[in-house]
């Protein structure tokens, strides 16, 4: 807020004192708690968190773990700066559900409500499954990369532009391939 603009008062202060903060994420890079074993969780590769073969139906409790998720060399973990508790990952552990352009960048949406910005920071890769269908991805975090649903990848499709034989998109002033142009 500007130091120009009047506070809000009356409903539109308590709407604003009652709006969810945007809270940043926890700094699990920082924190190097002994691993205290493996927790019977399993990311599924739909997106899905599953406790002890039951989806966790809470989002607010989904959102919470995401959080302090880290990729490490032996795997993905559960990280607080006391306990460290590795956990199944199916494929990636987002998804990006929704991309959308901002002026020069691709901005993705994740099924956990983060969103990155697709760059040099944030590449897009595409890989491919074992029948030849692309698997595409982008990075969203130290090292933790969201799958791009179906939909989303061919909203990219028809926003990419050929380079040659290449299908090619363009964000963060970096260009990604997607796949050869037919």
């Amino acid at each position: 807020m500007h130091e120009d603009q009047p506070k809000p008062s009356g409903l539109a202060a308590l709407a604003e004192a009652a709006a969810p903060k945007k809270r940043g994420l926890p700094p699990v890079h920082l924190w190097n708690p002994e691993h205290c074993g493996d927790i019977d969780i399993v990311l599924r590769r739909d997106g899905v968190w599953m406790h002890e073969g039951s989806p966790i139906g809470r989002p607010e409790l989904v959102r919470l773990f995401s959080t302090i998720l880290r990729k490490d060399p032996d795997g993905f973990h559960l990280v607080t700066p006391v306990e460290k508790l590795r956990i199944t990952v199916e494929d990636a552990p987002f998804r990006a559900v929704a991309v959308e352009r901002r002026g020069e960048d691709l901005v993705f949406a994740t099924d956990v409500g983060d969103e990155t910005v697709a760059g040099p920071d944030n590449p897009i890769r595409v890989d491919h499954s074992a029948d030849g269908a692309p698997a595409p991805y982008v990075h969203v975090r130290r090292g933790l990369e969201a799958r791009i649903e179906r939909s989303v990848f061919y909203e990219l499709v028809e926003m990419a532009e050929r380079d040659g034989d290449r299908l090619c998109v363009r964000s963060g002033g970096e260009a990604f391939v997607l796949g050869r142009a037919t």
